[in-house]
């Protein structure tokens, strides 16, 4: 973790950071936020390697897949070992009466929390009704959410967007209807559907719905650092953050945060060659879980974060994505090591 590598913020609060979400706490204010193909058993292992009291959550898990007889794929997704509690499981789906049964599935494989996705913006998503379509629906919404409530006895969250064009900005609705249907906590990314992952994520537009909801507010979007990670909590005035594509490459991120906001330290970032380690040890991973010739092509997304800013990235990126053999893989990557560490 290179804990020794690191200088104090002066003037800079600690905060309290222990959490509850219905029955459920723990000590910290940062989650993992879902990403769909990106938090898988092996990316949580990672940062859980790190952060011991973050909450996790799943990649998203539609509840229409859950429901057909695919063993390969379902031990796939719902894999998880107990260390990574507290963990929460996001289901997507438009239909109440289905999206209540996959969370007493997914309550019965071992979840902490049900969290439900109401603000995916990929358009095979959308089109279905699921995701940030929901905001355009908002009673169906607030169905899906008693239902999946009656259905389970562990904490419920939500997990959606400002809204889903800039026209159609009904976060503040949104987000009350949500606590009276029964959500435990909720997430709100900080851009519109139409956004998709594009332009800055406005934190300021959240800074009044503390004032209307009791339950804990989580802010999403543009979180890379310790630094914004401070700026956004306290612009947004939320209760905590949920850090997603900033654990790319970076899987002691969230550890990063939790100990800058209970110490005022900044840590420094990971090496080059404590990267290449934990890429490696990801790859290994994905290996173990989808078998070799699968693995090394879904790990094929993850190269250009590891190797961000080293030299002739892009070099080596190719060279990485273009590579079908483990062996020869791991070569480049010990080229890079060495490179990145011959002294002139």
């Amino acid at each position: 973790m290179n804990q020794k590598q690191q200088h104090k913020i002066q003037n800079q609060p600690k905060r309290n950071n222990l959490t509850k979400i219905g029955s459920v706490e723990f000590a910290s204010c940062v989650s993992l936020a879902p990403m769909a193909g990106i938090t898988d058993f092996c990316l949580r292992q990672l940062i859980r390697k790190f952060s011991p009291n973050c909450l996790l959550t799943t990649e998203m898990i539609s509840s229409e897949m859950l429901m057909q007889n695919r063993p390969d794929e379902h031990e796939k997704i719902l894999a998880f070992k107990e260390n990574e509690y507290p963990l929460a499981f996001q289901i997507s789906g438009h239909k109440p009466a289905m999206m209540a049964k996959a969370a007493k599935i997914l309550q019965a494989k071992g979840a902490n929390i049900i969290d439900i996705n109401m603000g995916c913006p990929v358009k095979k998503v959308v089109c279905g009704g699921d995701g940030s379509a929901l905001m355009r629906t908002p009673q169906i919404a607030a169905d899906i959410l008693k239902a999946v409530k009656d259905s389970v006895d562990i904490p419920v969250t939500v997990k959606f967007r400002l809204g889903y064009t800039a026209q159609e900005k009904n976060f503040m609705e949104y987000a009350k209807l949500m606590e009276e249907s029964g959500a435990d906590a909720m997430t709100i990314h900080c851009r519109t559907r139409s956004q998709m992952y594009s332009g800055t994520a406005d934190w300021d537009a959240i800074k009044d719905v503390k004032k209307e909801i009791n339950v804990p507010v989580f802010a999403n979007g543009d979180i890379i650092s310790p630094e914004s990670a401070k700026e956004c909590i306290e612009t947004s005035k939320t209760d905590g953050i949920a850090v997603g594509r900033g654990v790319l490459g970076a899987p002691d991120l969230i550890y990063r945060i939790e100990h800058y906001f209970n110490t005022g330290e900044i840590i420094t970032e990971l090496t080059v060659k404590q990267k290449i380690e934990l890429l490696k040890e990801h790859i290994l991973s994905e290996i173990s879980l989808r078998g070799e010739h699968v693995a090394i092509q879904f790990v094929r997304k993850f190269y250009p974060y590891y190797i961000k800013g080293i030299r002739d990235a892009a070099v080596y990126r190719s060279a990485l994505v273009t590579e079908n053999s483990l062996t020869k893989i791991f070569e480049i990557l010990d080229l890079i090591t060495e490179k990145e560490f011959v002294i002139s």
